[in-house]
């Protein structure tokens, strides 16, 4: 966003008061319009929607904040989806995440669990929630859906990095399933990314149809409270709301076809 210029007298202060309320009035749009993105290849079609909680953060330092995302994954005349062999979700900024005191959950302790057992066996290293749609293709049986409670937990990957076990389970029908997710920081406007490759070791279940979590989580480490997330508002002085990259969703299917949706989010500074 390009800043205001200085000076000018009346008209700079005036340009800077219209400049304001420009970046006032492109939020307002925003929240009433329809918040998702819609990305359409050939007759594969997936949007991506979310939010950052509060939208009020500091403009100089991160702040504890959730995060939200929801993804849907459709064709255009109703056919069956492609199996999917990983998602990625990137969001803006590096250093989001901070992990240092908070449980680990050992992946296996997961495996084969309900929901309630998974929350007694890894309550500590609860970091997300949310829920999971998916279209299970078995031979010789007509596809049936499931629709699935999802538990994000903190982890550890191999070679010692940060990871988040978001454990699917649903009652009827009796299913059971991990998504490993590793966290990499990179370069660029999307510098934390949850990367997650679903082998067809782990069945038929993979055709995704929609999803919904929620990231975040307080607390207490040497004395302190800490924040799972965090994240600022970074705008120059004069603004107090702007709008910003905030997450990209990139979903591998089979044949190695890709596709990927970005959307963008707003923020107002706080001093």
């Amino acid at each position: 966003m390009r800043r205001a210029a200085a000076g000018g007298g009346a008209w700079g202060a005036r340009a800077a008061g219209l400049a304001a309320l420009a970046v006032v009035a492109a939020l307002a749009a925003l929240g009433g319009l329809a918040r998702g993105e819609q990305v359409q290849q050939g007759n594969l079609i997936v949007s991506l929607d979310g939010g950052i909680s509060p939208r009020g953060l500091p403009r100089d330092r991160p702040a504890p904040a959730a995060v939200s995302l929801s993804g849907r994954l459709r064709t255009a005349d109703g056919s069956p989806l492609p199996r999917l062999g990983g998602i990625e979700l990137a969001l803006a900024g590096r250093g989001l995440l901070f992990t240092r005191g908070l449980p680990l959950c050992p992946r296996q302790r997961l495996r084969n669990a309900t929901g309630a057992q998974a929350l007694e066996r890894c309550a500590g290293a609860l970091v997300g929630h949310g829920r999971l749609r998916a279209e299970v293709f078995v031979p010789h049986q007509a596809p049936f859906a499931v629709h699935a409670r999802l538990l994000a937990f903190n982890g550890r990957a191999r070679g010692g990095g940060v990871a988040v076990w978001v454990h699917a389970f649903s009652a009827k029908p009796p299913v059971s399933f991990v998504l490993p997710f590793v966290v990499r920081h990179r370069p660029g406007a999307f510098g934390t990314a949850l990367r997650a490759s679903l082998p067809r070791s782990i069945g038929p279940w993979p055709h995704l149809t929609s999803f919904e979590m929620t990231f975040g989580r307080r607390y207490r480490y040497r004395g302190a409270f800490r924040s799972y997330l965090s994240a600022s508002c970074p705008l120059p002085p004069r603004f107090t709301a702007g709008l910003f990259p905030f997450a990209r969703a990139t979903y591998t299917f089979a044949g190695k076809r890709r596709l990927a949706t970005t959307i963008v989010r707003g923020c107002r500074a706080r001093d």
